[in-house]
């Protein structure tokens, strides 16, 4: 079983800020994520005036392609932010929304890529991706069986080593909706990494999909869910990020040493320790009968007749006098 793969997606939570941006390098460095995710927009090449707001939030962009030429660096800024990354020991990935984003990212270097759900029909982008060799990951949210079919199929013809996410497309993602069942499917459909995008705002739903077999696991991340931009409601806090890699981590060293019910010798003690022996809870008299009523069990286990045995010794003659709280033995019987 590898380590599942924790990526933390910073997205537009910069708001088109460098210096917000890095601050986020710097504080997701101290979580344990493995990666920190981008999206890598070039409005001209993505976008147009007849595209619609997901979100009417933004006070300064009267279109959606301002916000996306707000949202731009230049290809040298991305390159520092690579840097960045590689000196705080994270991968350094992104999402092209664009064939020329992608010549940007072959440019500045990735180790594979993150399609978004909004791209999977887009079998132009998907093409430019299989001729860098390099391993996508598909994000599920906006697709249905059919469109990941072609998505998958036409990646795979290409020779392209891909990655499945389920992922639901609702901000934030509430748990009715959260779709944890589609990750055993997606992996039975077919035989591939298999893993979860998060937009619950909680660590709950990553947990939940690491306990049950997903192995890359990305959510978005803000510094406050009050802050500006259309994902903050949806994310995730530093400190929330911090205690969601701790549980995933324990969840893999959970899920990788399974134990068994039998009793080893260190359970054997304790089972003893915690055990009830037999005892009578007044005084009894030789050839008094033995009444569930007298009885009682207390600690340890190996006493006399164990606590289990109780309804052996119902009816029976004591053959000596015993004191109250007395454990009761085999030979105090007949």
């Amino acid at each position: 079983m590898k380590p599942i793969k924790i990526i933390a997606e910073i997205a537009q939570a910069h708001d088109g800020s460098l210096g917000i941006l890095h601050s986020y390098i710097d504080a997701l460095s101290t979580t344990g994520v493995d990666a920190v995710k981008f999206q890598t927009h070039i409005a001209e090449a993505e976008s147009s005036e007849f595209e619609q707001f997901r979100v009417n939030f933004s006070y300064v962009d009267k279109t959606r392609f301002d916000y996306w030429k707000r949202m731009e660096f230049s290809l040298e800024q991305w390159k520092q932010i690579k840097q960045h990354c590689n000196e705080k020991g994270l991968e350094f990935m992104s999402s092209p929304f664009s064939n020329k984003a992608v010549d940007y990212l072959e440019e500045i270097g990735v180790n594979q890529y993150k399609v978004g759900s909004g791209e999977i029909s887009n079998l132009l982008l998907l093409n430019r991706l299989s001729e860098t060799g390099k391993p996508v990951i598909l994000s599920s949210g906006l697709s249905d069986w059919k469109e990941l079919d072609l998505a998958v199929n036409f990646l795979q013809s290409k020779n392209t080593n891909v990655s499945i996410l389920q992922c639901t497309t609702q901000y934030p993602t509430t748990p009715e909706n959260w779709g944890l069942n589609v990750i055993s499917e997606i992996k039975a459909r077919y035989n591939l990494p298999t893993g979860y995008s998060d937009h619950s705002g909680t660590i709950t739903a990553c947990l939940a999909a690491a306990s049950i077999g997903a192995e890359v696991l990305e959510f978005h991340v803000t510094f406050d869910k009050r802050m500006f931009g259309p994902d903050a409601s949806s994310s995730l806090t530093i400190d929330e990020v911090k205690q969601l890699v701790t549980g995933v981590r324990q969840i893999e060293t959970a899920l990788l040493n399974p134990i068994t019910k039998d009793i080893d010798e260190k359970k054997r003690a304790l089972k003893t320790m915690f055990g009830k022996s037999l005892v009578i809870n007044r005084d009894l008299k030789s050839g008094d009968i033995i009444k569930l009523e007298y009885l009682e069990g207390k600690k340890p286990g190996d006493k006399g007749i164990s606590a289990a045995d109780f309804q052996k010794i119902l009816g029976k003659k004591v053959t000596k006098d015993k004191r109250q709280w007395d454990f009761i033995n085999k030979e105090d019987i007949e």
